[in-house]
């Protein structure tokens, strides 16, 4: 038996999963995502919106699995002067 879960090296939020409406570097946040997900834990990773514009690198400071859920808390740690698309 195997426990499914998807392998993330970048964080895609929207508004409803916890997206920020304002970045301020160094400040925590918190977001939630449906299944199980492993995502780099203390590393900067990029942080991209619903349409995949990169805005920032963040730092997940805490993870958790629970009841079919990804639970993280991350700090801003840099916010790109201008945004860029990573995904055509």
């Amino acid at each position: 038996m195997g426990m499914p879960c998807q392998v993330n090296s970048i964080l895609k939020l929207n508004p409803s999963q916890g997206y920020p409406t304002q970045f301020e570097k160094g400040k925590r946040y918190q977001a939630q995502k449906e299944g199980y997900r492993i995502i780099p834990v203390d590393v900067p990773i990029p942080l991209v919106d619903e349409d995949w514009l990169a805005r920032a690198d963040i730092k997940i400071c805490r993870l958790v699995w629970q009841d079919g859920m990804t639970s993280v808390e991350f700090e801003i740690d840099r916010i790109y002067q201008i945004p860029f698309l990573t995904k055509d």
